[in-house]
């Protein structure tokens, strides 16, 4: 799947202002289609919502208001339907056995605050130019 700026995106964070932030990178770099969810219920729902166009790109914090990036991240991945969506996991803590444990559970990449709009793209760029 290519890079598309029309492509559906979707930041799950539990603070809004970190929400916020990403988005106006994604902004920035072309990417308008941005929803938000601050738990792991409210973005499985965001996810699986019945419409033309489905969430091909999940941006999500490892801690969310409730639930984990890991715990949406294994549903995902579970699911027939959505198996395949692109993931990036962003997390405060640099902890070796958080990264292990996303690249077990099918992550596509992982971004650690505090983090450079340069780098979110680099990241979303290997994540679109993987096969």
């Amino acid at each position: 799947m290519a890079l598309k700026s029309s492509m559906k995106i979707l930041i799950a964070d539990a603070s809004a202002g970190n929400r916020q932030i990403l988005k106006k990178m994604l902004f920035d770099i072309g990417l308008k289609n941005v929803q938000e969810a601050a738990d792991e219920e409210r973005a499985w729902e965001k996810i699986t919502a019945e419409e033309e166009k489905p969430v091909a790109f999940v941006i999500s914090e490892w801690d969310l208001a409730k639930g984990t990036g890991l715990g949406l991240l294994k549903r995902i991945r579970e699911s027939e339907i959505t198996k395949r969506t692109k993931f990036l996991m962003v997390t405060g803590e640099a902890a070796q056995q958080n990264v292990v444990i996303a690249v077990k559970s099918g992550v596509n990449n992982v971004v650690v605050r505090p983090f450079s709009a340069n780098t979110l793209m680099d990241k979303i760029s290997k994540i679109f130019n993987q096969s």
